[in-house]
């Protein structure tokens, strides 16, 4: 069997690619190990909030989250348009919370930093932020509102995109685990689990922190991405609670979802593939929510789980080709992989139908790290 594009993974990155693929003509097939969208895409909270994780050293990358985030309301509309599903895009923006005088000057010191890069925000009192979202807490010492920082719920996206990509003629192949890659310039191949070999003109590698495991990639090639493990509480919106804007505070942040559910998370643990739910990290998470939003102590717990955030060395995603003939990559989104699901896909997808590496994903070529490493580079 041969096709144009064959992707491995099919999370929220590999769908998405697709998607966007197919859409321009590309035939595409998705080999996902697993079910499509129930890896990482699905444990995470749906939160599009460049302004609010802004980083001190991180600049360019913020630039990058936030031309993404101006492409999420087009993206959205057109995933919605596909599939006929809603992915639940909501823009009542974000809350940035300092719940004492420590974290309220660390709260002043990231305002500041937002202020100098000319970002949309404003420096409120405990009072008037809650004048914003009434269900923080009544002794809130600061906050930061991030208007321009949206969500969108992850869960109905995944769902939307395997339900639009497979709509636009796209092939998807679930529970088919692929083992190894088979680089070549001319027919790059995969090699499933059961041994069967697939040929195309272009593998995408989107498998997340499963990227570094394929075989067939030579060290120079191979995506440096780890996991890194971040625990999370899902609970149940009940009356009269009725929180409507992501709030994060010092050491857990909360995302209220349209269908009642409120997302809390997360812990951010180097534990390699461990997924196990601890005691510590479930408390670590219960004092921080009930610090800045102390109405879910009332909150029936629906769900509580571990997940896997695909980092790379410097946090940045692998965007582009690699060093491996006829192999891309499209992984090591971090924290950011929702965020960065419509940059990502229309820039891949340009690069795979055009040839053409756009300016947005130069920076996070996946061969920057062996550039950087070879002995020309720190002669």
């Amino acid at each position: 069997m041969d096709t144009d594009v064959l992707i491995v993974g099919g999370g929220t990155i590999g769908l998405a690619i697709g998607f966007e693929l197919v859409r321009r003509g590309t035939p595409t097939t998705i080999f996902e190990k697993d079910r499509a969208g129930r890896g990482t895409s699905y444990q995470a909270a749906g939160m599009l909030a460049p302004d609010a994780e802004i980083e001190f050293e991180e600049l360019e990358l913020y630039t990058f989250n936030r031309e993404s985030l101006r492409r999420w309301p087009d993206f959205a509309k057109r995933v919605e348009a596909a599939s006929g599903q809603s992915v639940d895009y909501r823009d009542e923006g974000t809350l940035i919370v300092a719940d004492d005088r420590d974290a309220a000057e660390a709260l002043e010191r990231l305002y500041t930093f937002q202020q100098e890069q000319g970002l949309n925000v404003e420096w409120l009192t405990g009072e008037e932020a809650r004048e914003i979202e009434p269900f923080v807490a009544p002794r809130l010492s600061a906050a930061v509102f991030a208007p321009a920082d949206h969500q969108v719920d992850n869960r109905r996206l995944v769902d939307a995109l395997r339900t639009a990509f497979e709509a636009e003629g796209g092939t998807l192949h679930e529970h088919t685990p692929v083992d190894a890659v088979v680089p070549d310039a001319e027919a790059p191949a995969v090699r499933t689990a059961d041994g069967e070999r697939v040929a195309g003109k272009r593998i995408v590698v989107a498998a997340g922190v499963w990227s570094r495991e394929l075989d067939g990639l030579t060290p120079d090639a191979q995506p440096p991405v780890r996991p890194v493990k971040g625990q999370m509480i899902q609970m149940r919106r009940t009356r009269p609670f009725d929180l409507q804007h992501v709030v994060r505070g010092p050491e857990a942040y909360l995302a209220p979802k349209s269908d009642g559910r409120v997302v809390m998370g997360a812990t951010s643990e180097e534990l390699g593939f461990d997924t196990t739910v601890t005691a510590g990290g479930l408390f670590d998470l219960l004092e921080g929510g009930w610090e800045v939003v102390p109405g879910i102590r009332d909150l029936p717990v629906d769900e509580t789980w571990a997940g896997l955030r695909p980092a790379s060395r410097d946090h940045a995603p692998l965007l582009g080709e690699s060093a491996a003939p006829g192999v891309a990559m499209a992984t090591g989104h971090y924290r950011h992989g929702i965020l960065l699901t419509p940059i990502t896909a229309e820039e891949m997808a340009r690069l795979i139908c055009t040839g053409e590496t756009s300016e947005w994903i130069e920076p996070f070529s996946p061969q920057r790290f062996s550039l950087a490493d070879s002995p020309a580079a720190s002669a």
